[in-house]
């Protein structure tokens, strides 16, 4: 039986290390995905006359001091709603790009 060369255990390492990347992500990219009607809520509450009545109240100082208000913040939500609109894109072109080959 001929010795193995080293390479060879080497190049099984990366295999199986990038068949655990893959599958991780396509978990977290279709966990993502499901996750779209969260932000669709998100979205929905955002350009609703609810947010600007709650902003309104944070703004008047209704709520507590130590309440946790990105979601009264009007850069925080709309920078993550176009975040999220890149990323929902990148998954698209890199899901097309797979699909031609």
């Amino acid at each position: 039986m001929a010795d193995v060369p080293q390479h060879i255990y080497e190049m099984e390492n990366i295999l199986e290390k990038a068949v655990q990347k893959m599958d991780a992500l396509e978990k977290n990219i279709a966990e993502y995905e499901d996750f779209q009607s969260e932000i669709k809520k998100l979205e929905a509450y955002y350009t609703s006359p609810q947010w600007k009545a709650d902003y309104a109240m944070d703004e008047a100082g209704t709520f507590p001091e130590q309440l946790k208000r990105g979601v009264l913040s009007e850069d925080g939500i709309w920078n993550m709603l176009e975040r999220n609109k890149e990323l929902l894109s990148l998954i698209g072109a890199v899901t097309a790009d797979s699909d031609d080959n």
